[in-house]
Order: C-alpha cells, then sequence, then structure tokens
C-alpha cells in the first residue's frame, strides 16, 4: 500500500524518492495539471492511479479503462506508474499507446471501455503533465467526481483489489483514422494548412486531411515537446498568425490549427484573416442547422452573442444554451440537452449524434469545416465568414492570478459588478442590461457589449473576453472599465494578451 501523499518535497532529497508527491491544486474543475517534479513525482502519479482506481469502484464503473499519453519527454513513464497504480486497484488497463486526448475518448467506444484516463497536459508549456478522465462515456469528470478523487489521493484512503490487467492495443491510431474518414470524401479539391504547433496532432491530422482528398500543406507538424515556435495552442494569436502567414504564402483555402492534444481546433480563412472559435461555431451552427432545423446547440459563456441573435440561426429555430466554460461542463451539458452540438470559445467543440459521439474532437471539428465548404461550393471560408453579423470581439486574454486566490479575485469582481448593476451605476456610459453568473460574469450592456471575467480551470490565471456588435471604440472601452475593476485586486497580474 502506497504511503499518505504530501504536497511539499524536494526534489533532491531522500523522501522525494520515498513518498508519494501531489500538489492539491493540481486537482482542477475538470481534469488534473501539475509541474511534473516540482508539484507530482512518479510515486504520485502511481496514488493517483490507485485512487483513480478506489474511485471507479465506489462509482459502481466496470474497471475496464483506456488510456494513452501525449507527445512529452516524460508522458511515458508517467502513463506506466499511472497503469501501476490502476491494475493494483483491481483495473482492466487497455494502452492504445501515443494518442490524441478523442482518440483516447474514441476508445471507450471502440474498445469497450467505460472509463479513460488520458495523460496530457494539453497545450501547456513543456514540463507541465496532467490527466483528463473519465467514467461514464461520453462525458468527462467535472467537480464532484474530481473533488473526490483529491479526497481519496491526498488522504491516502485506497483500495487494492485483485483482477488488474494490461493489454496493448497496436496500431490504434490507423482505428481511429479510419473512423474519423469513413464514408467522407470531399468533392470539392481543397488545399488546407495544417498547423499542429509541434504538439501531437502533426501525427496524425495530416494523414486524415490527406485521406479526405486535400491538398495539405504541413506547418510545424514535428511532434517537438520542446514547442520551439510557439505552444500549440490555437487559441493564442501566436499560433493564428502563424497559420495565416502560411495561408497567404501557399494561396490555400483554409488553415487548420490543432492543439497539443489534438481536442480543438483553430481557423484562417482563405485571405489569412484569423476566426475565434465562437465565430466559427455560429458557422457550423448555420451549417448544420439547415440540415437538423430546431437543433439545440451549447455555447459556453465565453463565446458570442450572435448565438442568441443571428437571423439566420432564427429562422432556422435553433434553441441556444449558455453554459459554463470547460469541455467538462459543455460535454455532460450536451449530453443531458440531447444537443446537436457545443460550441467553446477555445475551439472545443462537441459534435452529438448523429454527426458525433458527443465528445470534444479537433480533427473531427475539422472534418466538419471541410464539409461545410463542400457543401458550399460557391463560397469561400471567407465569404462564409463575411455573412455573419458584423461584431468586435477579443481573444481570450488571460491576466496571471495564482490557483490559491484567483476563485476569490473573481468572486469579488462578480460582487462589485452587482453592486454596480444594484445601484443603476453605469459602465461604459450605459446601463447595465444583465448579468450572467453561471461562471464566473459576464457583464453587459444596453448596445450588446459584453464583458467576461473568469477563474482558469487549468492554469494559475484568470480569464476575460470582450464583445460589441456596436463598435471597436466600445469594445476598447469595455476592455478598459473591466480590467480597472480586475486591478482593484493586487493579485492579479500581466496578461498574456490584449487587444
Amino acid at each position: 500500500m502506497l504511503p499518505k501523499p504530501v504536497a511539499v518535497l524536494e526534489p533532491n532529497t531522500f523522501e522525494y524518492e520515498r513518498l508519494p508527491l501531489v500538489k492539491p491544486t493540481g486537482f482542477r474543475e475538470y481534469d488534473a495539471r501539475w509541474l511534473f517534479g516540482k508539484e507530482l513525482n512518479l510515486m504520485g502519479v502511481q496514488a493517483l492511479g490507485l485512487g483513480l482506481a478506489t474511485l471507479l469502484h465506489e462509482m459502481g464503473v466496470k474497471p475496464r479503462l483506456a488510456t494513452g499519453h501525449d507527445f512529452r519527454s516524460y508522458s511515458s513513464s508517467i502513463k506506466q506508474a499511472l497503469i501501476c497504480g490502476l491494475m493494483s486497484g483491481g483495473v482492466e488497463v487497455v494502452d492504445i499507446g501515443l494518442a490524441l486526448s478523442p482518440m483516447a475518448y474514441f476508445a471507450q467506444f471502440a474498445l469497450d471501455c467505460p472509463a479513460v484516463a488520458m495523460v496530457t497536459a494539453s497545450h501547456n508549456d513543456n514540463g507541465w503533465t496532467g490527466v483528463k478522465m473519465g467514467a461514464q462515456r461520453p462525458v468527462t469528470f467535472g467537480p464532484d467526481e474530481m473533488g473526490r478523487l483529491r479526497d481519496i489521493v491526498l488522504s491516502g484512503r485506497f483500495e487494492t483489489r485483485s483482477g488488474g490487467s494490461y493489454q496493448y492495443v497496436e496500431n490504434f491510431g490507423r482505428t481511429y483514422l479510419d473512423d474519423l474518414a469513413s464514408g467522407k470524401k470531399l468533392t470539392r479539391k481543397l488545399k488546407v494548412v495544417a498547423a499542429c504547433g509541434n504538439g501531437t496532432a502533426g501525427a496524425f491530422a495530416p494523414q486524415l486531411l490527406e485521406r479526405l482528398g486535400c491538398e495539405v500543406v504541413p506547418l510545424d507538424v514535428t511532434p517537438d515537446y520542446t514547442f520551439p515556435r510557439y505552444n500549440p495552442n490555437p487559441e493564442d494569436m501566436e499560433m493564428l498568425h502563424a497559420m495565416a502567414a502560411k495561408v497567404r504564402e501557399t494561396g490555400a483555402d483554409v488553415g487548420l490549427g490543432f492543439d497539443g492534444d489534438g481536442d480543438r481546433c483553430g481557423v484562417v480563412d482563405n485571405h489569412g484573416d484569423e476566426i475565434f472559435a465562437d465565430k466559427v461555431g455560429v458557422m457550423l451552427a448555420r451549417d448544420l442547422s439547415k440540415q437538423h432545423r430546431g437543433a439545440t446547440f451549447v455555447v459556453d459563456v465565453k463565446s458570442t452573442g450572435l448565438f442568441a441573435s443571428d437571423p439566420v440561426l432564427k429562422a432556422h429555430g435553433v434553441k441556444t444554451d449558455y453554459w459554463k466554460t470547460g469541455h467538462s461542463y459543455i460535454k455532460r451539458r450536451v449530453n443531458d440537452l440531447q444537443a446537436l452540438a457545443g460550441f467553446e470559445k477555445s475551439g472545443h467543440f462537441f459534435f452529438n449524434a448523429p454527426v458525433g459521439r458527443g465528445y470534444d474532437d479537433g480533427l473531427l471539428t475539422a472534418v466538419h469545416v471541410l464539409e461545410m465548404l463542400d457543401r458550399n461550393p460557391d463560397k469561400s471560408m471567407a465569404d462564409l465568414y463575411a455573412d455573419l453579423p458584423k461584431t468586435w470581439g477579443s481573444p481570450t486574454m488571460s491576466p496571471h492570478c495564482a490557483d490559491e486566490v484567483k476563485y476569490g479575485v473573481v468572486d469579488r469582481v462578480t460582487a462589485r459588478f452587482e453592486a454596480m448593476h444594484a445601484d443603476g451605476e453605469k459602465l461604459i456610459g450605459q446601463r447595465i442590461e444583465s448579468l450572467v453568473t453561471v461562471n464566473g460574469v459576464r457583464v453587459t450592456v444596453e448596445d450588446g457589449t459584453w464583458g467576461l471575467v473568469r477563474a482558469s480551470s487549468n492554469k494559475p490565471e484568470l480569464v476575460v473576453v470582450i464583445e460589441s456588435p456596436a463598435s471597436q471604440d466600445n469594445l476598447y472601452a469595455m476592455f478598459k472599465a473591466v480590467d480597472a475593476i480586475l486591478r482593484e485586486n493586487p493579485e492579479v497580474g500581466a496578461y498574456n494578451q490584449t487587444i
């Protein structure tokens, strides 16, 4: 039996090799992230595996689990330590090897595995590790499950069991790509920039696009865990700018960018203009709702107001549900409402039956974008984008804020806006029309301009997003006003990027 994990150990001490290290803040709202070596050691990973096995038995879930790992120098060793813990807890482990997160989710269906534990830190800087977990396909753990897992692991209340086993599945990546490409062949010849930011998607995405009949222009597709050019995050402007430059250089029809573990997709149009993922979601919702009238779509609170106001979606009888940001939250909400799809501004898109299995998959998103273009042979990506009503929006901006204090900061900011609303105080010279507090606070004024502040679920950061359907001036004014309220809290640091 493993000893009870500790929160702090010095890497060069004897205890570091003798005791499991698991920093409590690594258990996030819907997955787990740690700095490997500083916040988590291999014995800590083993404790995590045994804790997860204990939780699966507690939940009454058949103890059969799919696992894989991303392309980082230490991910395979972390996965092996996780497997040791799982097996000692009586779990049948099915290992698919190097994988994308959606490939592990697909394995739950293809290999009859109720549970999943994917070793990945997605687009986080090298040095980070993490695990995305689930036990009720297609949904993944939320706060309740993550909180219970944290309590089991940190208390050391593990249950060892017999029955653990290990199976390695050869060439599962081919099975995954076969499923994505099945029955799909584009009638329109498209030149596509495939941007992977040297993340794990580079091992799979270009192959899929070629199988669909695309002419593929590779960009940073060789996996390299040092991420030599930029982090593989299609929500960051650095990656989008690189995609845009390659589209303009090659005359491509579209640029598609994938994050580190392949569950998100970013888009650049044929003019080399970056399209934020929430606007891509509106375009896909328009296209899908032509075929599925009256569909319900779930979108996160970071997303554009067009989902509720777009005249085309209204004409198609679309119902929109704004919900909490986070892949587990949106995934579960899509499943609960039996929505056709869910869209996050981060680029996590969830396609439900009959157009998907309900989990987030950046490669499937790419397929839907290309099929949308194929169904509109007389229009370019830029044309489809230009058809949307004009709004001015910010990228997702993330000022630093420590994990231990970020939720308290958001609570204070929320209370500040609530007091302004109650007192009739104006924001950017306008009356506050509404507050949405399902996830942080989204404040909207009379002309529809809005700003959002929430705590990041997987980094020591806040999240700030601004949009105005009225003018660019109001976009900047709202950002200035929201930032001024944030600066009332000295714990808030510098932004990663701003407008």
